[in-house]
C-alpha cells in the first residue's frame, strides 16, 4: 500500500547561511510510505498498518525542533527516523522543498528527494 502525506508546511531554522538559521523561513515536506503488498489484505484496525498522524508528529518534531545546514541532512533524518520508528514500513520517500532560496535569480523553490528501503 502507499500511504501519501502531502505538502505538509512547516516553519524552520535550516539553512547554510547563519541568517536562514536565526530567522527561519516555510518547508514543505510531502512523504510517500509503502508497506508490504502481501499484508495489505489483512489490515481491518489502525495497529494494522501506519498511523499516518503518528508519521506526521515525527516529522513535526524533526522540522520545527533541529536545526540543519542541509535539506540533505534533514531529509536523512526524518527518512532514518520513520523506518526506526514505524515497522510496517518496507520503503519511504521524503521530499523537502524550501521556497525562499537566497539566490540571485528566479525560481519557485528548491527540492531534495530521499529514497529509502529497509534493510
Amino acid at each position: 500500500m502507499k500511504i501519501s502525506l502531502n505538502e505538509m508546511v512547516f516553519y524552520g531554522f535550516h539553512g547554510v547561511h547563519v541568517e536562514e538559521r536565526s530567522l527561519g523561513q516555510r518547508f514543505v515536506v510531502s512523504a510517500t510510505l509503502y508497506t508490504d503488498d502481501d499484508l495489505d489484505s489483512a489490515i481491518r484496525n489502525l495497529e494494522d498498518t501506519v498511523d499516518y498522524t503518528k508519521v506526521y508528529a515525527v516529522i513535526r518534531e524533526i522540522m520545527e525542533s533541529k536545526q540543519f545546514q542541509l535539506l540533505e541532512s534533514c531529509a536523512n533524518t526524518i527518512a532514518d527516523q520513520l523506518i526506526q520508528d514505524f515497522a510496517l514500513l518496507t520503503k519511504l520517500k521524503i521530499c523537502i522543498q524550501k521556497p525562499s532560496v537566497p539566490i540571485q535569480g528566479s525560481l519557485k523553490s528548491v527540492e531534495v528527494e530521499i529514497c529509502r528501503r529497509r534493510h
